[in-house]
């Protein structure tokens, strides 16, 4: 059931948004039905690659992150995921008016949970935390988010697809401004004694 528009997605975009958007789906649903879920992939994953499998540069040592500090930043990636989903969400229900169409947040929340889907799935890589693998397979994830994106804002929002496509690639900026905002707290919290422990 959870992962029963995933697969959709892969064979038939169109219809997968088709049903998403006549999916009853509360804000509060959405996030406790699947949100929190697929969003904790990553998290957990990350925790167990970096303190148990480690990470190599080179012919350099294991390197692996102490069980407090790699707990600490799992939790905060968590949840960053959570409110980065929300912010963008209000920023779709803020920018509708422009493009047409009364949005509510409940759409907004799910156009970002589903068309984020496979980009929050590939963090299950981060168990074996190789960066060209990681990188790469996260590259690929990150173009389909980028198509489902483009390809559900209109059906999502029964806007026309040139409004959809402006729509979409105004959210497309508010991602990598979200992105940024998130690094630039990140050095933030290192400043103030965040910063990871190695083992």
């Amino acid at each position: 059931m959870l992962l029963q528009y995933t697969w959709k997605f892969f064979f038939n975009s169109k219809k997968a948004w088709e049903e998403i958007r006549d999916k009853d789906c509360s804000i509060t649903r959405c996030y406790l039905s699947y949100l929190i879920i697929i969003a904790a992939i990553a998290p957990i994953s990350g925790f167990f690659g970096t303190t148990v499998v480690g990470w190599q540069i080179g012919d350099g040592e294991i390197v692996r992150l102490s069980t407090q500090s790699a707990l600490l930043i799992a939790i905060i990636y968590y949840f960053s995921v959570l409110t980065s989903v929300l912010a963008i969400s209000f920023a779709i229900q803020w920018m509708g008016k422009t493009y047409g169409s009364d949005i509510p947040l409940a759409q907004g929340v799910k156009l970002i949970t589903y068309a984020g889907t496979p980009i929050m799935l590939v963090g299950i890589l981060e168990l074996y935390p190789v960066l060209w693998l990681n990188l790469i397979v996260g590259l690929l994830a990150l173009t389909y988010t980028v198509y489902l994106l483009y390809s559900g804002v209109p059906i999502l929002f029964k806007i026309p697809s040139d409004k959809g496509f402006l729509l979409s690639s105004s959210l497309v900026a508010i991602g990598l401004v979200t992105l940024v905002s998130l690094l630039g707290l990140t050095a933030f919290f290192w400043d103030w004694g965040f910063a990871p422990q190695f083992v």
